[in-house]
């Protein structure tokens, strides 16, 4: 359990929900990507969570939409929802059309973000540290290297892989978390279920069971080790 706060914080770079926005005044608003490195990307969100959070613990823990519309509002400008959907499909998103590639995206992030949304309360100001950045930031892709604080104090490394927009802003598009891959993690998972279901029954699945479908391909991964 205590391990699931450091999953949910770094999950939740990758989320997208479509729940109405919280109050202007209770969520800072997004700093302009475009004018930081992606090192600042990070330690904005970071403050930009807790600074959410503080305070509105015991609303958010009442209204879990108004808690994913805070995720929305602190991580969704830094995402590359787009190129991180089309990581998880993998080999499928050259078979898809571009209307299932956008409802797997928003179905898929849905359920992460309603899975994991509730392991977000936990977090305090302070518990990310961006650790400083080493070697020549490249011009088109980078790591950012963080470690999250867990309640009894341990620290787990998480990694966020960045990329520069056609805009010319950072946005993160894949999470490691002590060196396993979200993005390769989650297109294992996909795979196995498309090849078994098909696509569009996997899409069905993630818009009506959400965190269910989720759910239940971790088990089936599990069980195929």
């Amino acid at each position: 359990m205590l391990r699931r706060l450091a999953l949910a914080t770094a999950i939740a770079f990758g989320i997208v929900v479509a729940a109405p926005a919280f109050a202007q005044n209770d969520v800072p608003a997004a700093a302009d990507s475009a004018q930081q490195q992606p090192a600042q990307v990070v330690q904005t969100i970071a403050d930009q969570l807790a600074t959410a959070i503080e305070g509105h613990r015991d609303e958010l823990k009442q209204n879990q939409e108004k808690l994913i519309s805070v995720i929305d509002e602190v991580f969704l400008p830094h995402f590359d929802l787009d190129y991180a959907s089309i990581l998880v499909l993998g080999q499928h998103a050259r078979e898809a059309t571009p209307e299932q590639r956008e409802r797997f995206a928003k179905a898929f992030y849905n359920s992460i973000t309603h899975r994991y949304a509730e392991g977000l309360l936990n977090y305090t100001r302070g518990r990310v540290k961006v650790l400083p950045f080493n070697g020549d930031l490249n011009d088109k892709r980078t790591v950012v290297r963080t470690q999250v604080v867990l309640d009894d104090g341990k620290l787990v490394s998480i990694d966020y892989a960045f990329r520069k927009s056609r805009s010319g802003d950072w946005k993160a598009y894949d999470v490691i978390i002590e060196g396993i891959s979200y993005v390769t993690n989650y297109r294992n998972q996909v795979d196995a279920e498309i090849r078994k279901v098909g696509i569009d029954k996997l899409i069905s699945n993630l818009e009506t069971r959400g965190e269910q479908a989720l759910e239940t391909m971790d088990k089936d991964a599990k069980g195929s080790k």
